[in-house]
């Protein structure tokens, strides 16, 4: 999901995003929508958040070795 796309959730959400990188608008999106903030956290490539809109960009940045967004 690009930047802008996640901008426009946020904003639907009211979350001001100005100064924010992408991993911590999603998170601040997890949290308005009850949910964990737990975007890019994931060990070893495991998640079992299955149904989680965030969840192939969160488990390909936090494989071990790549670079956080």
């Amino acid at each position: 999901m690009t930047i802008n796309q996640v901008r426009e959730i946020a904003k639907k959400l009211g979350i001001n995003t100005a100064r924010m990188t992408k991993a911590d608008i999603i998170r601040a999106i997890q949290r308005a929508e009850g949910n964990f903030d737990c975007f890019g956290s994931a060990r070893d490539g495991y998640c079992d958040q299955a149904t989680c809109l965030w969840r192939n960009d969160c488990l390909g940045r936090s494989a071990p070795g790549r670079r956080k967004i």
